[in-house]
């Protein structure tokens, strides 16, 4: 599988520098880099952000690395750096008297800035710390230009700190005290070394003061001086050395000597600091980096101004370089590796220096993104969730639809006997209306038989009957409903068969007189019919005409009143 490769930037104020590298057991190897100048004066008030985008694509292109995250290297001139010492404190209690202090010591409300720390070993064996500090709109701004330029960064250190990271790596056996000096473009970094300690300090002295120079001698515009630069020069000799045949090459030349002897002031005044200020010692040995530290016979001069033992820092004593960058093209810009070579570093090891002043926006998103698997996963989570809820609605539904046809068809069935049942009913009501009037007709078959019986057995010799006829009503009662207004009153019972109901009979008869002398045998008849089981007591003789002298037979008019209206 391959290996994810580190990509590192080097903002400077004249050029920039990006390089990709590679773990190689534990080790590092550059596989691609890529130098290229902003094409501006550093000194100038240009907007640089639209130079800075256009360097990094064109980095990115000519490189063929490809975009991704990337760790940042700033210049330390833009940086506000202090190395302060801790008092006696507690370790629970170190991190304050840190907020306290550079709240002390930046020169900038700590709203406005991005700041952080490294604790260091002191002279003494106490501890020191290192305060580096940048404003938040300009660290932000540069953020924005590398994002633009289609890179992630991910990590933000100053270019001297990163620089010291890198001459550990590659110096095994280093002099009690080194001073690397990484002369820049716009100011040159300092860095003490050693053993557990570090100091530093920018100068305002670089390599574009011999080009302002080389502008003001010939009075032409900076690329003009930038190129004229390049060109002819180099440190000039002192003394009694005779000069070159070339006017231009020496007026250059002096140009670069006096800018190499204001540095050279710079650095006596800077060792005598560090020795009387920070108690540290001579330096023994001088290591050259930076672009300008390539002006030929940089080395000789500072060697005999300052009467130490120089040479050219090598960031590739312990890094590989790929087989395919040439030797004399990685030759000619090795001086200007060593800040992309430390923050590779950072991601490899642990470094002895490791601040980062990525700015809050750049924080919160780095942090975002390493959420996102998380995120992938949880909306992966609930997506797979959602699918299989889905899923179960989908076959729940379907088997709640299978269960609702099958009762659709169990109740289109049951519907089915339902009207079968009724059909059934009605039938039954129907046989139910022929039984009860069969059976009432059976109930009242004798009813007038045997009322005939008692009026004929009530009868004595020589009395006849002319007519009988049923009384529905009797004088005086009310009318019995009939059978339709029942049945309207209380249509859900069924209509019962209904006859003739009387109350009484009304008896005609006569009786001859040869056999029946005088009308109390028609008393007697009446009394009789009061006496059977179907007259009652209210029976009565209604007529009964006076005998005539003539007549041979005698007439009556009974009304046999029933003890309970009966149905014919």
């Amino acid at each position: 599988m391959a290996k994810t490769p580190i990509l590192t930037l080097d903002i400077g104020s004249h050029s920039l520098k990006l390089a990709e590298f590679v773990d190689v057991r534990g080790g590092l190897e550059m596989t691609r880099y890529a130098v290229s100048d902003l094409g501006l004066d550093p000194q100038a008030d240009t907007e640089r952000s639209q130079y800075i985008i256009t360097t990094i694509h064109d980095l990115v292109r000519e490189s063929g690395c490809k975009p991704g995250p990337v760790q940042l290297a700033i210049s330390g001139h833009s940086v506000f750096s202090r190395f302060v010492k801790l008092p006696p404190v507690e370790p629970e209690k170190v991190y304050q008297i840190i907020q306290y202090e550079a709240q002390q010591n930046v020169p900038f409300p700590m709203n406005e800035v991005v700041w952080d720390y490294q604790l260091i070993s002191g002279a003494t064996g106490d501890v020191d710390v290192m305060l580096a500090a940048i404003k938040s709109d300009h660290i932000t701004e540069l953020c924005d230009c590398v994002q633009f330029a289609g890179l992630t960064p991910t990590l933000v250190d100053v270019a001297p700190m990163s620089l010291y990271n890198a001459v550990r790596y590659n110096y095994d056996a280093l002099p009690p005290c080194t001073l690397v000096v990484d002369i820049g473009a716009r100011s040159t970094d300092l860095i003490f070394l050693e053993a557990g300690r570090v100091f530093s300090r920018s100068v305002p002295v670089a390599g574009n003061h011999i080009t302002q120079l080389i502008m003001n001698e010939f009075a032409i515009s900076f690329d003009d001086a930038e190129a004229m630069k390049k060109a002819h020069a180099y440190v000039a000799f002192g003394g009694a050395y005779e000069g070159p045949q070339s006017e231009t090459v020496d007026k250059v030349s002096k140009s670069v000597r006096s800018m190499m002897t204001r540095l050279h002031q710079e650095l006596n005044r800077s060792i005598n600091f560090y020795r009387s200020q920070q108690g540290g010692q001579q330096p023994s040995l001088l290591l050259l980096s930076g672009g300008s530290s390539v002006i030929p016979y940089t080395d000789t001069f500072l060697k005999e101004k300052l009467r130490v033992e120089t040479d050219y820092f090598n960031p590739f004593n312990n890094v590989a370089v790929a087989e395919q960058i040439p030797t004399e093209q990685i030759g000619a810009h090795a001086c200007e590796m060593g800040q992309l070579v430390g923050l590779a570093l950072r991601q490899l090891h642990t470094c002895p220096i490791e601040v980062n002043l990525l700015p809050p926006k750049a924080v919160e998103e780095k942090k975002f993104k390493r959420k996102l698997p998380v995120f992938a996963l949880a909306a992966l989570v609930a997506l797979v969730t959602l699918f299989v809820w889905i899923s179960f609605y989908h076959r729940l539904s379907n088997a709640m639809e299978g269960i609702r046809g099958k009762l659709e068809s169990r109740v289109e069935e049951l519907s089915h006997v339902e009207r079968q049942l009724i059909e059934a009913e009605t039938e039954v009501r129907a046989i139910a209306h022929q039984i009860d009037k069969l059976t009432t007709l059976e109930a009242n078959r004798g009813v007038w038989r045997a009322m005939l019986g008692e009026v004929s057995g009530a009868l004595t010799e020589g009395m006849w009957l002319t007519r009988i006829a049923p009384v529905p009503t009797l004088p005086g009662t009310p009318r019995t409903p009939d059978a339709p207004r029942a049945a309207a009153r209380n249509p859900d019972q069924p209509a019962a068969v209904k006859g003739t109901v009387i109350a009484g009979l009304e008896i005609e008869g006569i009786g001859y007189l040869d056999k029946i002398k005088t009308s109390d045998k028609i008393t007697e008849f009446r009394n009789q019919l009061r006496a059977s089981d179907q007259f009652s007591d209210q029976t009565e003789i209604v007529w009964q005409p006076p005998v005539r002298p003539d007549a041979s037979t005698l007439e009556f008019k009974i009304l046999a009143v029933l003890e309970a209206p009966q149905e014919l």
